[in-house]
């Protein structure tokens, strides 16, 4: 019988990695080559740890770990893109038509 049994420990939200230069390089070339650019933070969760979502004016998207809220506010602020959290916002309505598109179409994407 398993009654007694311990539980195992659940794994750390984010330790399988942190955010490095390579997220922010590819967030800030993201930005550098989309119009419009939009970002949104992802509240950290028992699985990853904070992210940060790009969203283009025609929906394409990207999305990369940062060091918490208060890191992605300093991205958005320095790139002088506007930035939102998602939990009040929620996702813009042209990356759920992307994502439909490319779902539809996936040849040309």
């Amino acid at each position: 019988m398993a009654l007694f049994r311990r539980r195992k420990k659940a794994r750390p939200a984010g330790s399988d990695r942190a955010p490095d230069r390579a997220d922010l390089d590819h967030l800030a070339n993201f930005v550098r080559t989309r119009r419009g650019v939009e970002a949104f933070i992802e509240p950290r969760t028992t699985v990853t740890e904070t992210t940060v979502i790009l969203i283009a004016d025609d929906g394409e998207w990207t999305r990369r770990r940062v060091d918490g809220p208060e890191g992605a506010r300093r991205f958005a602020h320095k790139l002088a893109i506007p930035i939102y959290d998602v939990r009040l916002m929620g996702y813009p309505q042209r990356m759920r038509d992307y994502n439909e598109r490319r779902k539809r179409r996936p040849e040309l994407y």
